[in-house]
């Protein structure tokens, strides 16, 4: 049996979803679960521009979450410095 070519690319999604989870407002657990839980859902997986989807899917939540965090940074240093 062959192995995917795309594997590698959703195992690096992975990894980088589950480290940027750990800041998540709910909790490390609460993201890490849901994620565990996408990704094993969608595991048999076979059609490349199905994978392809919901690897771009993934990168966009990605993109989204770091988002999140740079807009709570800047409200908590806003929130420091000035007066409202």
């Amino acid at each position: 049996m062959m192995a995917n070519p795309l594997r590698a690319e959703v195992v690096r999604l992975y990894k980088n979803l589950l480290y940027l989870g750990r800041e998540y407002p709910k909790g490390a657990d609460y993201f890490r679960d849901r994620l565990r839980a996408a990704f094993t859902k969608n595991k048999s997986a076979q059609d490349p521009e199905q994978i392809k989807g919901m690897i771009a899917r993934g990168e966009y939540v990605a993109r989204e979450l770091e988002a999140l965090y740079y807009l709570r940074k800047y409200r908590a240093l806003k929130k420091r410095y000035y007066e409202e």
